[in-house]
C-alpha cells in the first residue's frame, strides 16, 4: 500500500548546504541565504511525499546472490554480506512527487538558473529526510518483532548494480505505483529513492554493518 504523508517535511539546512556544494565550515552569503529561505517556503507547497515498503524473508544467501521470498534475486557482494546476517529485509520506494522538479525545470527554462539549482537541491534534501522517516518506521516495526535494523542501501551503492532497480520494483509489485523506471533504471519522478534495510538479530552486528570498511575505493561519494 502506498502511504501519502500529510505532513510538512522539515528541510535540514546543513544537509542542504552540503547538497549545494558548501563545505562544512562555510555558510552562504546573506543574499544566497535569503534566496534559500524563500525557496524552502515555496517548496513546502510543492512536496507531495509518499512511500511504501514490504518486509520479506531472506530465504538464501550464496554470495553474491540473495534470494528473497517473493521471489526476488538480488546480486551484490556488499548486500550479501549484510543479508547473511539477517532473517528479513525491508524493501522500500519513496518519493517527494514531481511538482517540485517540474517547478525547478520551469525556473531553468526562464533563465533563473540559481533559483532552479537551489530548488533542486531542496528536493534532494527532502528525499533524504523522507528516507530517514521511512527508515524510522521500519526500525520500529523491526524492534517490535525482536530485530535490529541496518543502514539503508540503494541500487548504485557499493557494487550493487543500478540495473537491480528493476528487481526492487518487481519485489514491490502491487505495493507501489507512481514512480516509474526509465530504460536506464533512473526513477521518475527524479526526487525518489528505492532500496533495502536489513532486519536481523541484535547480536548479529547488522546495526553496525559498514561495507566501506572492506572497500578500497577511497574517493567514493557514498563512503561512510
Amino acid at each position: 500500500m502506498v502511504v501519502s504523508i500529510n505532513m510538512e517535511v522539515e528541510v535540514d539546512k546543513k544537509a542542504l548546504y552540503r547538497n549545494l556544494g558548501y563545505k562544512a565550515d562555510v555558510e552562504p552569503s546573506g543574499r544566497i541565504a535569503s534566496l534559500i529561505n524563500e525557496y524552502i517556503e515555496k517548496a513546502h507547497a510543492l512536496i507531495e511525499p509518499a512511500y511504501s515498503y514490504v518486509i520479506r524473508d531472506v530465504e538464501a544467501v550464496a554470495n553474491p546472490r540473495i534470494l528473497v521470498k517473493g521471489p526476488a534475486l538480488f546480486e551484490s557482494e556488499a548486500i550479501a554480506l549484510l543479508l547473511e546476517k539477517c532473517e528479513k529485509v525491508a524493501i522500500f520506494i519513496l518519493t517527494a512527487g514531481n511538482r517540485l522538479e517540474e517547478m525547478a525545470g520551469r525556473l531553468a527554462d526562464d533563465g533563473l538558473i540559481i533559483e532552479s539549482y537551489v530548488l533542486d537541491a531542496i528536493g534532494s534534501t527532502v528525499v533524504e529526510k523522507l528516507a530517514d522517516f521511512v527508515q524510522g518506521k521500519i526500525d520500529r516495526v523491526s524492534r517490535s518483532q525482536g530485530f535490529c535494523t541496518s543502514r539503508r542501501f540503494s541500487p548504485g551503492h557499493c557494487d550493487w548494480d543500478i540495473k537491480q532497480q528493476r528487481i526492487v520494483f518487481h519485489a514491490m509489485r502491487e505495493n507501489w505505483s507512481g514512480v516509474y523506471l526509465t530504460e536506464d533504471c533512473c526513477m521518475i519522478p527524479q526526487k525518489s529513492l528505492s532500496g533495502i534495510v536489513g532486519l536481523g538479530p541484535c547480536d548479529s552486528g547488522v546495526e553496525n554493518y559498514n561495507p566501506c570498511k572492506i572497500c578500497s575505493k577511497r574517493n567514493c561519494l557514498w563512503r561512510r
